[in-house]
């Protein structure tokens, strides 16, 4: 047990979220618990993680999460462990809802330039309907910056994936590429936007965020044949593109073809995703976990073939593999899954309440009380 590593989980305390302060000493050994010193509170060990209030043994949670996010289905590992397709699911919706609270917090900073960003949406057959999933990839560094679940491929279910985008970039030039859906376009100009202030009273007038281009790769079929592709400029230069392009390694001309392989990673990792699948997903719901848990999974702990280099390893030139959030400077070294179910995300900083009322006199200095 190491105090220096743990914070507090209290939202009144003000020291909760912050680490290595030396306000966490050890309260139980046995029991696992920290103790703050600020608001002399306990908490557990595994707080903050899906691993809190689980009677199972973390490792063998681990094992079938890896499972789940490597194709396997559900039945297989049933039979295989003697579990209930109830707990397994539980355990789904847990690794789920940690592995969003994981991305807000060390992707979606917005502190990381994307340069070229992909994005593409797929339907997915659910028990009973059909439901729509939208992914985003920034294609130098192969980092997944998030998704979204939508019954509709509306308007609105576009904004907030690109909303996720915006999020996660500095904008300095960046490159967005997507196919013929015209609610991209429409949703990358109503998110990338700055207000103008002049200091009039109002609303303050928006305009569009320089260096921000947006092209279309726009497909042509007939009878489900693909006949012709068109590439689109719908906002920036030919010459801006290129250059981007040029700078990324990323090809020599507008595609989506990074985020197609995504999406083939994304259906080769959950079993339901897999075109004619006898395994459907009982609501969007699940699918919306096993997103963020894949998703997840790809960034931190899948070394990418595509950004493998050669280092010196103990005096010896060898090829080291990378994860995207290693390329992109988010972590150090690969992450395992009980890696993953074991960090905890902090809480915000305290912010102290705003004082309402009249405002106390103040003393002069040297004066009487």
């Amino acid at each position: 047990m190491d105090p220096q590593t743990q914070f507090c989980h209290n939202p009144a305390c003000p020291a909760r979220g912050e680490a290595g302060h030396g306000h966490i000493r050890i309260h139980s050994r046995k029991d696992q618990r920290y103790q703050c010193k600020r608001c002399r509170q306990t908490f557990a060990a595994t707080r903050a993680t899906p691993a809190y209030r689980l009677h199972t043994d973390l490792a063998l949670v681990a094992i079938v999460l890896s499972l789940l996010t490597h194709g396997c289905p559900l039945p297989a590992i049933v039979a295989a462990y003697g579990l209930d397709e109830r707990t397994v699911a539980s355990w789904l919706a847990r690794a789920g809802q940690h592995a969003q609270a994981v991305h807000a917090h060390l992707v979606q900073q917005g502190q990381l330039d994307l340069r070229h960003v992909q994005a593409d949406e797929i339907w997915v057959k659910c028990v009973g309907r059909k439901v729509w999933m939208a992914l985003a990839l920034a294609v130098p560094t192969r980092l997944w910056l998030g998704g979204e679940v939508s019954p509709t491929r509306d308007k609105a279910f576009i904004t907030r994936l690109i909303q996720r985008v915006r999020a996660c970039a500095v904008v300095t030039t960046l490159l967005i590429c997507v196919d013929g859906l015209r609610s991209y376009v429409t949703a990358v100009r109503a998110v990338f936007r700055r207000p103008v202030h002049t200091g009039r009273c109002g609303r303050p007038r928006l305009v569009a965020e320089a260096g921000v281009l947006l092209g279309q790769m726009i497909k042509h079929t007939v009878q489900r044949r693909l006949v012709a592709m068109e590439q689109r400029i719908v906002q920036g230069t030919p010459g801006a593109i290129q250059r981007v392009l040029a700078e990324t390694g990323t090809g020599t001309g507008i595609n989506t073809a990074y985020i197609e392989r995504l999406n083939a990673t994304f259906r080769g990792a959950l079993a339901p995703l897999a075109r004619r699948s006898r395994r459907l997903l009982h609501s969007p719901g699940q699918l919306r976990a096993a997103m963020w848990l894949v998703g997840t999974m790809y960034n931190f702990c899948w070394e990418h073939r595509a950004l493998r280099q050669i280092g010196l390893v103990n005096g010896q030139l060898r090829v080291c593999g990378q994860t995207p959030a290693m390329a992109a400077g988010l972590t150090d070294h690969c992450w395992t899954m009980a890696e993953f179910l074991r960090y905890a995300v902090p809480l915000p900083p305290w912010v102290p309440p705003k004082r309402r009322g009249r405002p106390p006199k103040q003393t002069p200095a040297g004066g009487a009380a």
